[in-house]
């Protein structure tokens, strides 16, 4: 058995849509050991969904790949680094080819949150061409945001370099508010918000206003951003919500452990609203053992989510953290 067949197998997946995602899954920790073994994270990031699942231990599955660059620079291309993912892969015993994506082949949806100057690439397996992971990196991203370092043991001793919490955070809401679905809403977007709330994540407005002005043209204030939020959620359609995100979750999930309502009544939307901590980071500084140092609050306590054993996850796979002179270092398998 390969290193790459051992790390599927402990997922110990279900059914067929369990096992495609634990395959993603895979192949997303493989190729982040090739890009940390050609420095790419010298330059670079990592976040979004999966970002937040690898090393958050998010409950949903999820399908892409996404980096940024940590400043402005035209000289960093993921190409440079294919060499390295390509022996990563060999080293787990597979074969994968990696190709550019033709953006003219996106949707709407997607094109819209998909800048020009934004890489994007397949990795696909030589032999099972359906089974592939999107790696995206913006090389021109909004910048204002902070990154910390996590540890991934498997398949390779990997140091990853991660966006923090409160600007993934200001990352999704973005996402979550201004996505182009009209009455409907990217189910994991919607799951994804109920984790940051529900675990009392504290959102970097600052980060979130640089995205937005860079993405869509809009210098909005915090009221502004709140009133918008409130509006896409009392009119997402909740059943469509609840379809896209089912796939993603493991079965335990879908059993009863983790709903989403399809019957969520406005109130409910704005309890949640009101129950964020929205924060402008900028003079203070992110502690991630609970606290915001200097930074004044708004609408919430602020707390970190500790690290918690998750059933839904082999139990090589739930994260934990350490110091280092002073720094947590947080890790997963």
């Amino acid at each position: 058995m390969t290193i790459y067949d051992e790390m599927v197998a402990e997922f110990r997946p279900q059914n067929q849509t369990e096992k495609n995602n634990a395959q993603h899954e895979v192949m997303q920790r493989i190729a982040l050991t090739g890009l940390y073994r050609g420095g790419f994270f010298e330059h670079a990031a990592f976040y979004g969904g999966t970002c937040l699942r690898i090393f958050h231990n998010l409950r949903r599955f999820s399908e892409d790949m996404d980096f940024t660059l940590t400043e402005k620079n035209p000289h960093i291309h993921l190409e440079d680094y294919f060499p390295q993912i390509i022996e990563s892969f060999k080293l787990t015993g597979r074969e994968v080819t990696i190709k550019k994506k033709d953006k003219k082949t996106f949707g709407k949806v997607e094109s819209a949150f998909l800048k020009d100057n934004t890489d994007v690439f397949d990795i696909a397996f030589q032999t099972e061409k359906t089974i592939k992971v999107k790696i995206e990196l913006d090389t021109n991203p909004p910048l204002g945001f902070d990154t910390e370092q996590k540890i991934l043991f498997k398949p390779f001793n990997s140091l990853i370099r991660c966006v923090t919490l409160p600007d993934l955070y200001a990352g999704k809401m973005h996402a979550l508010a201004f996505r182009n679905w009209k009455t409907r809403i990217k189910g994991r977007d919607w799951y994804d918000f109920e984790w940051y709330v529900s675990n009392n994540i504290p959102l970097n407005f600052s980060h979130l206003q640089k995205r937005i002005y860079d993405f869509n043209g809009i210098e909005m204030t915090k009221e502004d951003f709140l009133n918008t939020l409130r509006e896409r959620l009392a009119t997402g359609d909740i059943a469509s919500v609840k379809q896209d995100v089912l796939r993603f979750l493991p079965a335990s999930s879908t059993s009863g452990r983790t709903t989403i309502s399809c019957n969520w009544p406005t109130e409910l939307c704005s309890a949640r609203i009101e129950r964020m901590a929205v924060v402008n980071m900028n003079g203070g500084s992110y502690n991630p053992e609970g606290r915001l140092e200097g930074v004044p609050t708004m609408g919430g306590e602020l707390l970190i989510l500790n690290s918690k054993p998750n059933r839904d996850f082999p139990s090589i796979y739930r994260e934990s953290s350490f110091f280092i002179s002073g720094k947590r270092i947080s890790f997963a398998p």
